[in-house]
């Protein structure tokens, strides 16, 4: 009986977004040069770097990328030489974007549809923390209608309304066995849906130096009427009523960017970036069954989140006419106090490198490759409501490619 009161704990779905579920895969030429856009006039990716930076754009794009996330992570328990590893699984984080002005008008229009938020974590069902966590499968995709007016030739702004369309899938063991011993299982999933806007100034004080600032304001998402799904031994059925639903919500932070450019030759760019998300506004995790029983409570689990910033820095250089290489690389903090990481998202200080090739292959047509490495420093906690203790380790490894038609 003492399990089954306690699984108001280990059926709360978690950390479903951190620092390293806010992937911002938003653009392949970005990407290459270590996540920096917000000062830089690139390519239809300005729609979510900067919405500002728009309407500077000397042609209108169609593009669209794809970046394969491939998440790495060990958990070695505390006190033992036992080290849990997750499955192989592939999370698919894309952009797309129009970006549209009649020739030489001072203003710009478009569409970006895309992924800042997500991942797919799979510890199996046979690891020590399995009643924490067996699998979370996580997507949000922003909808981004923008507009950018240039007000003269060195100062132009934008802003674009967000909509945010979210799915979520996450299983976990229940601790009630039945009569083989075999524990049961919860899943948790749904759809919500969020709303937010973004905005931007870019500045282009000369030929060579440009800077840009951005706001992305909070999305917060509201699952309503998901699907909460138990299997268990029939003897313990009745404290867990199906079929069942709930409702939960959640603030995709916002966060603020200052970002500079400068192209000392017409070969030569390079690029920084400041990054600040204001993850502090996510305190709690408010969790509310349609039914409940005494074993199955409402919950209200603590969060508190702390602010995380990122230090992004880069560089394109063009070898000729048709080929350019980029690199670059950050430094980024994670969002969650000692005390509350989670293997749903084994969040850590971060560092990473990018590199980036990109080729035209007509005056019209581009193709643009990207690679990110991230490195997680190994993390050893103990968590306040599961008392899941021991050290993780992550890396993630993240190709991409993109295609972009200008005219």
């Amino acid at each position: 009986m003492k399990k089954l009161l306690l699984l108001m704990m280990w059926l709360t779905p978690g950390v479903i977004y951190a620092q390293g579920f806010m992937v911002n895969l938003n653009g392949q030429k970005q990407i290459g040069m270590g996540h920096t856009g917000t000062g830089l006039l690139q390519d239809g990716a300005s729609l979510v770097f900067n919405p500002g930076a728009m309407a500077m754009l000397p042609q209108n794009y169609l593009q669209a990328g794809i970046s394969p996330l491939f998440f790495k992570s060990g958990f070695n328990g505390a006190g033992t030489a036992d080290v849990a590893y997750t499955k192989d699984k592939v999370a698919t984080p894309f952009n797309a974007y129009g970006v549209w002005g009649p020739k030489d008008a001072r203003w710009k229009a478009g569409l970006g549809v895309y992924t800042p938020f997500g991942g797919l974590t799979d510890w199996g069902s046979n690891w020590q923390g399995r009643y924490v966590l067996e699998s979370l499968d996580l997507k949000a995709i922003f909808f981004q209608p923008t507009f950018s007016y240039k007000l003269t030739d060195y100062l132009s702004i934008g802003a674009g309304f967000v909509y945010n369309h979210a799915t979520v899938n996450l299983q976990r063991a229940i601790p009630v066995a039945d009569a083989n011993g075999n524990p049961g299982r919860a899943t948790l999933k749904g759809g919500g849906n969020g709303y937010g806007w973004n905005a931007g100034v870019f500045i282009k004080p000369s030929e060579k130096f440009t800077i840009g600032l951005d706001y992305r304001s909070q999305v917060k998402t509201t699952i309503n009427n998901g699907d909460a799904i138990f299997k268990v031994a029939g003897t313990a059925q009745a404290n867990f009523p199906q079929p069942n639903t709930f409702t939960a919500g959640i603030p995709l932070p916002a966060n603020a960017s200052i970002g500079f450019g400068y192209t000392p030759t017409n070969k030569l760019t390079l690029a920084f970036d400041a990054n600040y998300v204001s993850w502090n506004a996510y305190k709690a995790l408010a969790f509310d069954y349609a039914t409940n029983t005494a074993a199955l409570a409402d919950t209200y689990s603590p969060r508190n989140y702390k602010d995380a910033f990122s230090l992004r820095g880069g560089a394109q250089y063009k070898t000729s006419d048709k080929i350019a290489v980029r690199a670059g690389g950050g430094y980024a903090s994670t969002a969650v106090k000692d005390g509350y990481v989670t293997p749903e998202v084994p969040d850590a200080n971060r560092y990473y490198v990018t590199a980036g090739f990109g080729y035209k292959l007509n005056n019209k047509l581009d193709l643009d490759f990207s690679f990110e490495y991230e490195h997680l420093f190994s993390r050893f906690q103990t968590n306040i409501e599961s008392n899941l203790s021991g050290t993780f380790k992550s890396d993630v490894y993240i190709p991409g490619v993109s295609l972009s038609y200008h005219w």
